[in-house]
């Protein structure tokens, strides 16, 4: 994992995302900027995060694609599975929520799918930044409804329609992620077999 001086392209992306809900004050971009965030490359099938680390940063995409899943293990026939809970393309948040959120290890992997580049904030330091500014706790508050509309949208839609309406309520929420997430993550994230995956692309 490579860390370098924040591009002031992926800067400019990612306040630019900021600024749509609500203006980020400049004297917070000048502390972040002096240090306050890092960049970060990440290679393609590299780790972010591992089951049993701490998540200590907050991520926003600049470049690439992740997912982020946990192992299952079958309670008749003991093998492991993975089971697939998100995937994170540019200008998304990127964070294990429960590792984050509480500063506990990790039971999900955060990997990514495409080589990755990622603005990353510690969480010691974005929780100083909300204690100063006070403004920016709206921003995250409208991020976190967001994200946790989304969730919410995507658990219904595995216990409540059949596999061909699961299927295409994601291309209706995310038609761009269908042709770069794989098809055996993609199936476990719809909670479905392939062979399922396919016959509903099919139809």
């Amino acid at each position: 994992m490579l860390t370098l001086p924040v591009p002031a392209q992926a800067a400019e992306m990612m306040f630019t995302y900021l600024d749509k809900v609500y203006p980020v004050p400049p004297a917070l971009i000048d502390e972040l900027m002096d240090g306050g965030v890092q960049f970060i490359k990440l290679r393609h099938r590299q780790f972010l995060l591992e089951a049993g680390d701490v998540c200590k940063n907050l991520y926003f995409i600049h470049k690439g694609l992740l997912r982020c899943y946990y192992i299952k293990e079958n309670e008749e026939t003991g093998e492991e599975t993975e089971v697939n809970t998100w995937f994170m393309r540019e200008r998304d948040i990127c964070v294990s929520v429960h590792s984050y959120y509480k500063q506990a290890p990790s039971y999900e992997y955060i990997q990514a799918l495409e080589d990755c580049e990622l603005i990353c904030i510690a969480h010691d330091k974005l929780e100083e930044v909300y204690r100063k500014y006070i403004d920016f706790n709206f921003i995250g508050r409208v991020l976190t409804v967001e994200y946790l509309l989304d969730w919410a949208e995507q658990l219904k839609d595995i216990r409540m329609l059949k596999a061909q309406q699961r299927y295409e309520a994601f291309r209706k929420r995310a038609p761009e992620l269908e042709q770069r997430v794989p098809q055996k993550y993609l199936a476990s994230f719809l909670d479905m077999q392939p062979e399922t995956l396919s016959r509903a692309r099919g139809n």
